[in-house]
């Protein structure tokens, strides 16, 4: 069976570790867009993983891992990941397949990220300042775009670069002022990122359609959240991809009739990062209480995020968007200690109610949330293995998501180890 686990709010969900879960019945895992601004956790007993380019089945010693087309490559973090790994016993090697058409992140990009956000001031749009954005803006205006393949032959990459780093400078000392960059010491960069990583990168499109044709199962993997989609998202308080379930087929060229299910992650509560509207935020001390027991600091930034009640008016229009079949809810444990809940059931705007998400964000922002409370629970829920296992209110609660959303719930975190997933029939 092939699977897609794409994130149903503004990322942190927890993909990753459904997606390590879900690896161990798969034969390739692949990640289909964005770049080293996600950061998925795996725990396995006492060990934590966090990983921004690898797929999260990496961790499964018996895995192909895929980074498709439409991942921008930051070769620094890959490689930091690809020996982290080896340092803890688990290698890449022969199971790695990095697209040779995928994009590469370079210093200047993070320059440029770094320059563009500072000249915004209170309008800077809250990027990780990892280059992710001029990368892709360089790979939609095409003639400064350096892809995996162009490693292979480093005389060529050097004119490239020239190029490049020869209009990169222009700008970055006109428009801001700063100092300009070093084409030796990017291209030095280069020749240690060719090294290391031009032996996993082929035609992971041809390498895809191959597993498919021989019956194996491949678990997609997406990044971010679909409310952080390009297209469909909170623009511009977005990623620069198509991060829905919807970037699947144009990121890694296969088509989304081949992909047998859609699970869909949320969190029991919803979090977000940066600026931009967030009609259910808590910016109080339930807000708070969130974000300290569930420990919502980035994986990727270390900054704390934004906490509120969950949105099912959110969650339902990434449900539709994405063709999700199924729901992952995570971090359900988090709310214990909780006296009442909260779900948002529609939105109020301009006067009028609605139960479908307006991703413009004028709209957005005039949207007041209609609550539906619910009794809270005391119990840590840690050790339940089994839907019954878990306390009436916590039950009920999940039935009520279950009831908005449109979509059955079939996986329950109630901690961040593996075996802390509890598997509920739909």
């Amino acid at each position: 069976m092939n699977i897609c686990v794409v994130g149903l709010q503004w990322g942190d969900e927890g993909k990753g570790k459904i997606v390590d879960i879900l690896a161990e019945n798969s034969d390739v895992v692949v990640r289909y867009g964005g770049g080293a601004n996600a950061g998925h956790t795996v725990v396995i007993d006492k060990e934590r993983f966090a990983l921004h380019l690898l797929p999260s089945g990496s961790i499964r010693p018996n895995v192909a891992c895929v980074i498709a087309n439409a991942v921008v490559v930051d070769p620094e973090v890959l490689i930091r990941e690809i020996d982290g790994l080896a340092q803890r016993g688990i290698s890449l090697s022969d199971r790695l397949f990095i697209s040779e058409n995928a994009h590469v992140v370079l210093d200047y990009h993070k320059r440029e990220d770094q320059l563009r956000e500072e000249s915004l001031g209170k309008q800077k749009i809250g990027t990780t300042i990892r280059g992710i954005g001029p990368c892709y803006a360089d790979k939609v205006g095409r003639s400064y775009a350096i892809r995996m393949s162009d490693f292979r032959n480093l005389e060529q990459l050097s004119e490239k670069l020239r190029t490049i780093v020869d209009y990169k400078n222009k700008l970055f000392t006109a428009l801001y002022g700063a100092q300009p960059m070093s084409l030796d010491a990017i291209m030095a960069n280069c020749r240690t990122y060719a090294e290391r990583l031009v032996p996993f990168v082929t035609d992971t499109t041809e390498l895809l359609h191959e597993a498919i044709g021989e019956g194996k199962s491949v678990l997609f993997e997406g990044a971010q959240g679909s409310l952080l989609d390009l297209d469909h998202g909170t623009f511009p308080y977005v990623t620069s991809s198509n991060s829905s379930s919807l970037g699947l087929p144009s990121g890694c060229g296969v088509p989304a009739r081949m992909v047998d299910k859609y699970i869909g992650v949320v969190k029991a509560y919803t979090t977000r990062v940066g600026a931009g509207p967030f009609p259910t935020e808590q910016d109080n001390e339930t807000g708070n209480y969130i974000r300290e027991r569930g420990h919502e600091y980035g994986t990727t930034t270390g900054r704390p995020r934004r906490c509120g009640w969950f949105d099912g008016v959110a969650a339902a229009y990434s449900i539709k968007i994405g063709s999700v079949d199924s729901v992952a809810l995570l971090h359900l444990d988090t709310l214990t200690g909780l006296k009442e809940l909260s779900i948002c059931k529609a939105y109020e705007i301009d006067g009028k109610q609605t139960t479908f998400f307006p991703a413009n964000i004028d709209r957005l922002a005039k949207a007041r949330p209609v609550y539906e409370r619910l009794p809270g629970w005391q119990e840590e829920l840690g050790e339940a293995k089994t839907f019954e296992d878990l306390p009436a209110a916590a039950r009920d609660y999940v039935r009520r998501i279950e009831q908005i959303v449109g979509k059955p719930v079939e996986m329950i975190g109630v901690g961040p180890k593996r075996t802390q997933t509890i598997m509920k029939e739909g």
